[in-house]
């Protein structure tokens, strides 16, 4: 057996889920499948030419992007280019089995998942670490129902009821998986405008303060805020997710959501500037203690009980 077999054997255990995560497999059957040729001593344009197979074709299989995981016939070529030992190969092949199972989240309608989000819901399912920072709305993951309605009611006025009501069920589906128990570790930091943003009504703004509260008590939740007196807190202009998956060999993703479309970024230089970003303002921020004070403080002050 060859010196990657317990690289691969770690992956065994992705095998026996419950729940499907084809987003993380194929990324996993990428990531292996380029180390696979690495270790042939094949650069990526060798590999596809050999197979005949474009170098975007290639470049898609190895990073695990798109809907669908490559194909069989696809990935039996690769790992017999790459000579790969009978024991590794059928690990990876149920792998990439596994990885066409859909998600809970592929089951609704693409008007609500479009690719760019689908593949976010995916990654958010698999990672580790979530770390994230919002300028404008509570995060999505720790949004009550009737908040998130207000949102969806903002962003799409003309949007009918049904569509309302799936899109609200899909957000409190999302938010499920903190509460899972491999759930991941969740560290929002949100500006103190976030907390003074009336959405929905006062009514609501109370209940989802009081969700906050609730959810920063959790040992996998941390909550910090940004307070509006910090003038030169080195935020983004825009909302970030970042994504850590712990014990494998994936890299970083940053997530930046514009209106209709979003990044991924994945290149290491680039995910640790937002990494670097991130620590400078849970470091301006204040801390976690401090933060559920002011929640406390801000719910009285200016969503009092009717």
């Amino acid at each position: 057996m060859s010196a990657a077999s317990p690289r691969i054997s770690r992956l065994e255990s992705y095998l026996d889920r419950s729940e499907p995560a084809p987003t993380l497999l194929k990324m996993l059957v990428g990531v292996q499948l380029a180390g696979f040729r690495e270790d042939a001593g094949l650069s990526q344009d060798q590999a596809a030419r050999a197979l005949g197979f474009s170098g975007a074709k290639l470049s898609r299989i190895e990073s695990g992007k798109g809907r669908r995981p490559p194909t069989e016939q696809d990935v039996r070529a690769l790992l017999e280019l790459y000579g790969t030992e009978s024991y590794e190969a059928s690990v990876l092949l149920r792998l990439l089995q596994r990885a066409g199972e859909p998600g809970w989240w592929q089951r609704y309608d693409k008007r609500l998942m479009p690719e760019w989000f689908d593949r976010l819901v995916g990654l958010q399912e698999a990672a580790a670490t979530i770390r994230t920072f919002e300028i404008q709305y509570v995060p999505g993951l720790l949004q009550t129902a009737a908040y998130t309605r207000a949102v969806v009611e903002r962003g799409l006025p003309n949007a009918p009821a049904t569509e309302v009501r799936r899109r609200v069920e899909l957000r409190m589906r999302r938010a499920e998986l903190l509460a899972r128990k491999d759930a991941p570790q969740l560290w929002a930091v949100l500006d103190e405008s976030v907390l003074l943003r009336v959405l929905g009504g006062k009514d609501v703004m109370r209940e989802q303060l009081a969700h906050l509260i609730d959810m920063a008590r959790r040992p996998n939740v941390t909550v910090q805020v940004v307070p509006l007196d910090v003038t030169n807190a080195s935020a983004p202009a825009i909302p970030v997710t970042y994504l850590r998956f712990g014990g494998i060999d994936l890299p970083d993703v940053v997530y930046l959501e514009h209106i209709r479309s979003a990044n991924f970024l994945e290149d290491r230089d680039e995910t640790e500037e937002y990494r670097l970003a991130l620590d400078r303002l849970a470091d301006e921020a204040l801390n976690p203690r401090e933060s559920l004070g002011l929640l406390r403080e801000t719910m009285k002050s200016r969503y009092p009980a009717q």
